[in-house]
Parts: structure tokens; sequence; C-alpha cells
């Protein structure tokens, strides 16, 4: 069966909770999405990405090959339930699979927009910082 790409930009990146689920990916390497989205953070436990009609930020992450069942069996069952699966645009204009944030999600309690922080790791920086 042909490999997925997936675009990921929070916990499931090297070295995050969730990066386990991609041991047995292939790492593309970096990959920053098209300026289309709003970046938020949710209760600072991970972040999702949102796309807008206007702006939008390019948002850093990282870029894997994963096989169906890599996503299904590890990486969605860790999934927070205020992200859902869908398909992005990339900066080269590419598209891939990601996690998004659900739009119901966005006005919860803890949620709020890190657009300009530079992408999770950075926020988590300076937050700390």
């Amino acid at each position: 069966m042909e490999p997925l790409r997936m675009f990921v930009n929070g916990q499931a990146m090297s070295g995050g909770s969730l990066s386990p689920a991609l041991s047995e990916a292939v790492f593309l390497g970096p990959a920053s999405t098209a300026p289309r989205y709003r970046f938020y953070s949710v209760r600072d436990e991970f972040p999702g990405l949102h796309p807008v009609a206007s702006g939008g930020r390019s948002v850093p992450g990282e870029l894997y090959e994963v096989s169906y069942e890599i996503l299904r069996d590890r990486l969605l069952p860790g999934e927070p339930p205020e992200l859902e699966l869908g398909v992005i645009e990339l900066d080269d204009g590419s598209g891939t699979l990601s996690m998004r944030m659900r739009a119901e999600a966005l006005g919860a309690p803890g949620v709020i927009d890190i657009s300009d922080a530079g992408g999770w790791r950075a926020y988590l920086t300076g937050r700390t910082a």
C-alpha cells in the first residue's frame, strides 16, 4: 500500500510526547504550512492549526511518510478530541495530512492564538523563559 505524508507541528514532532508513535515512520524533514492558518495552544498541552481566509501564518513542523497502520494504530489514538485529521497545504503548494483544530474547539477555555510565536517549540520556550 502506498505510504501517506503526515505533517506534525506539536507533540508528535521529534522529542515530543507523541513522537514514539512515529518511530517506524520515515522522517522527510522540516516543513512549513502555507500562510493560510492560525495556530493555537490548547491549555498549553498541545497546538492546533485552523485554516483562515485571511490573516494566516506559516507554521513550522515536520513531515513524515507513514503507513495507514501507523496513522490508524499509533498516531490517531493519541490525539486529543479537539483535533481532527484533515488535509492542509504546505508552503511548496503540495497537500498533506495533518491534525487540525475542530472549529467548535476554537472558543473553548484555555485556547489561545499563538500564530506569531514561531511554532510550538518556540512558543513553549518563550513561555518558560
